[in-house]
């Protein structure tokens, strides 16, 4: 299976979020992150069984909080648009350290590069003229998902595998 980790939105945020990334979709091109896709990833897995990741996320424990979505930008290396908080909110920092740290120590190998909290939601998109202002939403982190991904001709599909409560 290939699996990852993963804060979901509920589902207002996911729409309001999903439809401000189609109006900037009218100027960038792209293809949009479907709604129920909407997610911030907290570490890529790769194929694997779930029984290593299942174990290592119940050895972690992290604070519920709020993830706020206060910026855009167009990351023109990767040709993507995404959204995330203005800056890391603490309890999400030590939270995915933590994660992390668990994780390697079931082996596995997760990206080097320090983590970026974001939420992508436009890809292969050209360069908009503007931005335009973010929607104002919610979205509590009140638990994070270890989630399976499908691949096919249509797109991604996710399924999650296990939730795992933030306390």
């Amino acid at each position: 299976m290939r699996l990852f980790f993963a804060l979901w939105p509920p589902r207002e945020t996911a729409e309001a979020l999903a439809g401000w990334a189609a109006e900037v979709q009218k100027q960038t091109g792209g293809k949009v992150t479907a709604t129920d896709n909407v997610h911030l990833t907290l570490a890529f897995l790769g194929e694997s069984d779930p029984d290593a990741p299942v174990q290592a996320a119940r050895r972690v424990a992290g604070r519920r909080h709020q993830l706020p979505i206060e910026t855009a930008k167009y990351v023109r290396r990767n040709e993507m648009v995404w959204v995330a908080p203005a800056a890391m909110p603490v309890e999400l920092a030590d939270f995915v350290q933590a994660l992390h740290a668990a994780l390697r120590a079931h082996s596995f190998r997760l990206e080097e590069r320090p983590f970026a909290a974001h939420v992508t939601l436009i890809r292969r998109a050209k360069m908009p003229r503007s931005l335009p202002p973010l929607p104002a939403v919610r979205w509590p982190a009140d638990e994070f998902l270890l989630v399976r991904s499908k691949t096919s001709p249509k797109g991604s599909r996710y399924e999650p595998v296990e939730r795992f409560p933030l306390s």
